[in-house]
């Protein structure tokens, strides 16, 4: 868990002071509506949501006790709404990024898991893709079915945790003010580091944003600073640093060639 000074440096304080919202037994009028506003805004990326947009329905059927939390958030990840949100904007791989957020309450930890849904939603479909993080036994472990999904990586605190997931959650967290769809982006954001097993870097929050957001985002562009060594049939051995400019879908296959080669990537940059 971060210290309140690291927290607030971070922008997750927030959720460091925030108590699970849970339906407990015996709940009340006040209860069950906090529980819906919860659900939307963890489902929906902190989105704001207009009153011609609520899935009325099934509210009213949540306020009945005829479905249960996980149902309400099971019907908010299946809807129209969310596909306009998420899916058909983005590319896939951002796609799933953004459903083990929004479903689990983390990030994936690593190319494995995103490579499994990504094969998931390409052979069985959007629908397969949703269930299979609310059938899972992670989320019945963790929420159960009357507990609002929320941010877990944020809190390294459980047993066998992967301390991995903070900096991956943080770099997909852009402050309690900002929403999933405010940010603009549409390519994945975790490509490198995952490609690489790599953690990724944190960055504390710049003084100036209110929204509490971590460095720049990633562009469609980036730069790569390489070291270079001379032909393995040289007369002598030399290196030279050199910068590339490699477009987002040529980024994996660019850090393959150089490997291969035997080059040293130095560092990348999104421009």
């Amino acid at each position: 868990m971060a210290g309140l000074q690291e927290a607030g440096r971070f922008g997750i304080r927030p959720f460091e002071e925030a108590e699970i919202v849970e339906l407990r037994p015996n709940w009340s009028q006040d209860d069950v509506q906090s529980v819906i506003l919860a659900a939307y805004r963890q489902v929906l990326g902190n989105e704001h949501l207009m009153a011609c947009e609520r899935l009325v329905t099934q509210e009213s059927l949540l306020v009945q006790g005829t479905i249960s939390v996980r149902d309400f958030v099971r019907t908010i990840a299946l809807s129209e709404l969310y596909r306009q949100k998420f899916l058909y904007p983005n590319f896939h791989v951002r796609f799933i990024e953004l459903n083990f957020k929004h479903l689990l309450g983390r990030a994936p930890y690593d190319q494995t898991e995103i490579s499994a849904h990504l094969d998931l939603f390409i052979s069985q479909g959007y629908e397969a893709e949703i269930e299979s993080y609310l059938n899972s036994e992670e989320y019945e472990s963790n929420f159960g079915g009357n507990i609002v999904p929320y941010y877990r990586d944020f809190q390294v605190v459980r047993p066998g945790q992967r301390a991995i997931g903070f900096s991956r959650l943080l770099h997909l967290y852009r402050g309690y003010a900002n929403s999933d769809r405010a940010q603009g982006q549409k390519q994945p954001r975790l490509t490198w580091e995952m490609a690489r097993n790599l953690a990724t870097p944190i960055a504390a929050a710049s003084p100036s944003s209110i929204s509490g957001s971590l460095g720049g985002s990633r562009g469609d562009v980036y730069r790569l600073r390489v070291l270079r060594s001379s032909a393995a049939n040289a007369a002598t051995v030399r290196q030279a640093t050199t910068e590339l400019l490699v477009p987002y879908n040529q980024l994996t296959t660019k850090l393959k060639q150089l490997s291969r080669s035997g080059s040293k990537v130095l560092s990348v940059t999104a421009i």
